[in-house]
């Protein structure tokens, strides 16, 4: 018996890049609790997810500007405060199943 194997090209292309990027920001410990946080929340300040996740402020505030600067956050102000809200399309729903199962 014969195997065939698919001579199907697998170029690089913007939307893997894209993607390759998404899944790779998604993939640290911090950044995956904010998530789990925000899709249990949608929305909320910089300091209420810090202390959800029990980093620094700063911290928190770093990881969610890279998060935003890619597309799953955006940004409102509430006074003083920079709340979040999580952007929700495939990818932040797909995401949501993969990292938050309990």
């Amino acid at each position: 018996m014969v195997n065939t194997v698919q001579t199907t090209k697998y170029p690089l292309t913007q939307g893997l890049v894209k993607k390759a990027r998404l899944l790779d920001i998604a993939g640290d410990q911090t950044r995956i609790r904010i998530l789990c946080f925000m899709f249990d929340n949608n929305q909320a300040c910089v300091s209420e997810i810090a202390e959800a996740v029990g980093a620094s402020i700063g911290s928190v505030s770093h990881h969610l500007q890279l998060m935003r600067d890619n597309g799953l956050f955006s940004t409102v102000r509430d006074g003083n405060n920079i709340c979040y809200i999580l952007t929700q399309n495939d990818f932040t729903k797909q995401l949501k199943k993969i990292i938050c199962q309990k």
